[in-house]
């Protein structure tokens, strides 16, 4: 069975303009055109949309779909079981801000009393959730399964300050990046600056600081556009702002 572009956005929830989107990035190809130039999909076509739209509920943006999908080994099977597992682990990050949720209320009401780890539990595990599942694999294949999981529970046994400076260190980490790009100057105050704090960033999570495990996860940044995306297109400046303050450090 055949469909127009109208009867796409019908079944599917998802608006004709980003259907024709969809098209001009490759990510959605109609399977032809009628002699009109109506856009005409057929079954492969949705169900492929419905792929998209899986990996869209789970956070995934445009590009990240676009190289899963046009990966030579995919597969809709097992598209389908990573999307199920993932979908699973949604479900359990939900239910854990549900009761972290329930407890606060019953705390409010004098019904108990919640530590300050509690409060923030689900919030801490989201985190390193989204970040497995971004960066998760390249991450363990470079420093190994028991660094990446001794530094998830060093996150989860933060303390509320300490948490609370994790975070807003990154946001500053972030917010001087983008200045000091404005310099094209990696060695700049500014560009060192930022080295600066992503170091002391990273060591809120790292079990153990080295100079060369350093060096290679800001080269690892440029080598993959998600990270590069994450750090706004700014990945290979802070790579090397990183190097020149590692030199000055030796």
């Amino acid at each position: 069975m055949e469909y127009t572009i109208s009867r796409v956005a019908e079944l599917s929830g998802v608006t004709q303009r980003t259907l024709r989107y969809y098209d001009e990035i490759g990510l959605l190809k109609p399977r032809r055109r009628n002699s009109s130039s109506y856009r005409i999909y057929g079954k492969e076509e949705l169900n492929r949309l419905q792929q998209i739209l899986f990996y869209r509920e789970l956070g995934m943006d445009l590009i990240m779909i676009q190289e899963i999908l046009g990966n030579d080994d995919y597969s809709i099977e097992m598209a389908l079981m990573q999307q199920k597992e993932l979908l699973l682990k949604k479900r359990a990050h939900l239910n854990q801000l549900l009761k972290t949720l329930e407890r606060t209320l019953a705390e409010q009401r004098g019904e108990l009393i919640m530590t300050d780890a509690e409060k923030f539990e689900g919030f801490k595990k989201e985190m390193i959730e989204e970040n497995e599942q971004r960066f998760g694999k390249e991450i363990r294949e470079c420093y190994g399964n028991e660094t990446i999981e001794k530094a998830n529970a060093k996150m989860m046994g933060m303390d509320i300050e300490t948490y609370k400076k994790f975070t807003k260190l990154g946001e500053d980490l972030h917010q001087t990046l983008a200045k000091a790009v404005e310099t094209k100057d990696c060695t700049s105050p500014l560009a060192q600056q930022a080295a600066a704090l992503h170091k002391q960033w990273l060591l809120f999570t790292w079990p153990q600081y080295s100079s060369e495990s350093h060096a290679n996860l800001v080269e690892m940044y440029v080598q993959d556009d998600r990270f590069n995306q994450y750090y706004h297109g700014y990945a290979a400046f802070l790579r090397d702002a990183v190097h020149h303050m590692l030199s000055l450090e030796q």
